[in-house]
């Protein structure tokens, strides 16, 4: 990820320019998130996320930033965060989740530009297929996926049992 701002969508390394779209704010900045960004990550999922998961507090945040200090992927407009994803690769497969764009900051490129840097990261770890989890009732994001190239697969269904209280 870049450490300075995107300001055009060239500068968003590994993604060509072609693939971001082209309305980006102009202080638009892409980066990996660390430590000390956690606590504003879990505040801004409770403002601009739909759903909640077991994982969502610190040490489970914590622990995904420990193993995978690329896979939470941060947006900033304005030193404002604006938005984020998660882009998890075990190797294997490429998970998305938490693909959220603050409400005030919608509709301006920033969910598109995190997906496009997201699937830059798989690919250079060596990924073919990305899937995401969208909640069934979330119609906003199920169309965002669809726009994203994203489709849902009807005949499979997520098995999911808590290993921990």
């Amino acid at each position: 990820m870049s450490d300075q701002p995107s300001g055009q969508p060239s500068d968003v390394p590994g993604v060509p320019p072609g693939d971001l779209p082209k309305d980006l704010p102009g202080d638009l900045l892409l980066r990996s998130a660390g430590p000390a960004d956690l606590d504003a990550v879990l505040a801004f999922w409770k403002a601009a996320a739909e759903g909640t998961s077991i994982s969502d507090d610190r040490e489970g945040v914590e622990r995904l930033v420990a193993r995978d200090p690329e896979s939470l992927l941060l947006a900033e407009a304005g030193g404002e965060l604006v938005g984020t994803v998660i882009a998890g690769f075990d190797g294997w497969r490429c998970h998305l989740y938490r693909l959220a764009v603050h409400p005030d900051h919608r509709r301006r490129g920033i969910g598109s530009a995190l997906l496009a840097a997201a699937e830059e990261r798989f690919v250079r770890l060596g990924g073919r297929r990305g899937d995401a989890m969208v909640l069934r009732r979330n119609e906003r994001a199920q169309h965002a996926w669809r726009a994203a190239g994203y489709a849902p697969e009807e005949q499979w269904r997520r098995w999911v049992k808590p290993l921990a209280e």
